[in-house]
């Protein structure tokens, strides 16, 4: 007795839907999620946020009543915040090494161009969301002025808020750039933190600096966004130095990061 074998046309084929990759929004949304999954990030945004109402309050405590408008609660609240932003651009690029997450994330998204992408996205939405807190808690410090005696006015100019927004992204950038850069959390933030400053120090102390200082010198050249009139020269300036402390290292660290082995 012999058997026949099935012919090769019974056996139906199997088709496999073509796996598709995660969008830029869905690697986006994760990346706003690891933002407060973690310890440190978690309670960066909330000291960010207890900043903001320290601030205000301090101003209706100890400001003068004329002092204590919407635009002094404003602008003095985002200089504190711009110096924590940055620590969480830093956190959101390095956590991957820190936290030993890189194999996975790197195996689920062989791209890491489009997961740095995401990682910037994120800080970014992080720092326009840093914007509208301090709006609001400036608008409740006004609220509160007008009805302790303080001057409670609200005249500002919107291009103030936007100078604002530029400021705060800007500065997560930076920070993001230092982390991309260096790829360590406490290197990136020492890093971030001592040459910017010991620039700023030896461009005021040496003569022959203090020309290219007004240029490089980022904290020279964002101080005029804090007011509602900036000039083509000050935007050229901002422009300049952004480029040295922010473009640059963005630039190399993406190189670095995408060369470096994962293990």
């Amino acid at each position: 007795m012999t058997t026949t074998a099935p012919a090769a046309s019974a056996v139906a084929p199997r088709h496999q839907s073509p796996v598709r990759r995660p969008s830029l929004l869905r690697l986006t949304a994760v990346e706003l999620r690891k933002l407060v999954d973690t310890r440190a990030g978690r309670w960066l945004l909330i000291t960010i946020g207890l900043v903001v109402v320290a601030v205000v309050t301090l101003l209706l405590i100890y400001a003068e009543d004329a002092e204590q408008t919407f635009f002094t609660f404003f602008v003095t609240s985002l200089l504190p915040v711009n110096v924590l932003l940055p620590v969480l651009g830093i956190l959101s690029i390095t956590s991957e090494w820190s936290q030993r997450t890189a194999l996975s994330t790197y195996a689920l998204v062989p791209r890491r161009e489009r997961v740095v992408t995401a990682k910037l996205l994120a800080v970014v939405l992080a720092a326009l969301a840093s914007v509208l807190v301090t709006l609001a808690v400036a608008a409740v410090g006004t609220l509160v002025a007008s009805a302790t005696g303080g001057a409670g006015t609200w005249q500002v100019d919107a291009t103030l808020i936007v100078n604002g927004a530029i400021v705060q992204v800007a500065g997560v950038l930076m920070g993001a750039a230092f982390g991309l850069l260096l790829l360590n959390p406490p290197l990136a933030i020492v890093g971030y933190l001592l040459l910017p400053t010991l620039w700023s120090v030896l461009g005021e102390l040496v003569r022959p600096l203090r020309g290219p200082a007004a240029w490089l010198d980022t904290s020279r050249t964002m101080e005029p966004l804090f007011t509602s009139h900036v000039t083509a020269g000050q935007w050229g300036r901002l422009a300049v130095s952004l480029l040295v402390w922010m473009v640059l290292p963005l630039a190399a660290g993406l190189v670095r990061t995408l060369r470096r082995e994962v293990s």
